[in-house]
């Protein structure tokens, strides 16, 4: 994994500032990249705008947090890696997800090279791969996050985006942070894959899949 370059906490991604949602069956975003911003605040954003826009799809809506204990997780087809196969190591990663059918899940990330938006398997199989060929360390867990728990429950005043000397590591979005009405930061309970602590659900790579990925061959089958 020599090619593989690693990133430090998140200083930079792009913020959503405009949204479309359309379509009954297929859930579909136009997105205006503004300004410097925040991944977690990103999907946070997102899933506001669904909380506005389109309600009721709201709770087929998740904001998900992959890493690990020693925050080491491996993804491919990213805009920040390297080599043929754009790998990077993240400390974390966030991405938004909508599952509006048994059998059919999509993937938005802002950072991947993949199609935007990517259907669950093929974003799954080619971004996170296997856990099997990795070293322990780098094997890869889940925080599943209603979106609407995310919306109550997520609070950052952007500490991580700061030097020890209070300076900014990168201009921070123009918006003020988004804390919750305890204004407490809560970024490392989101973070953290240990079962029992923090909101949502933790999975291993496998029971991710194993929950979110239904063939599409099994409505079809159910409705004979």
């Amino acid at each position: 994994m020599s090619s593989i370059i690693r990133i430090p906490l998140r200083a930079c991604c792009c913020y959503i500032a405009g949204y479309d949602i359309y379509n009954t069956n297929i859930f579909a975003i136009q997105c205006i990249y503004k300004c410097k911003g925040i991944r977690e605040e990103n999907v946070w954003k997102l899933c506001e705008q669904v909380k506005r826009t389109r309600p009721e799809e709201l709770s087929k809506c998740y904001a998900v947090f992959v890493s690990n204990e020693g925050r080491t997780v491996p993804l491919w087809r990213q805009k920040a890696g390297r080599g043929d196969d754009q790998v990077v190591i993240w400390d974390y990663h966030v991405f938004f997800m909508h599952n509006p059918l048994p059998n059919r899940c999509l993937v938005f990330d802002l950072d991947t090279t993949l199609p935007f938006p990517t259907y669950f398997h093929k974003y799954v199989t080619e971004t996170f791969r296997s856990d099997l060929a990795l070293r322990p360390e780098h094997h890869r867990f889940f925080r599943v996050i209603p979106a609407d728990t995310y919306l109550i429950e997520f609070s950052s005043d952007r500490r991580h985006m700061r030097r020890p000397d209070g300076s900014w590591i990168k201009p921070p979005p123009s918006y003020p942070p988004i804390l919750s009405n305890t204004n407490l930061h809560c970024l490392g309970d989101f973070i953290c894959m240990s079962a029992g602590k923090g909101p949502g659900a933790v999975y291993s790579l496998s029971e991710f899949v194993q929950n979110f990925y239904k063939s599409p061959h099994v409505g079809v089958q159910q409705n004979k």
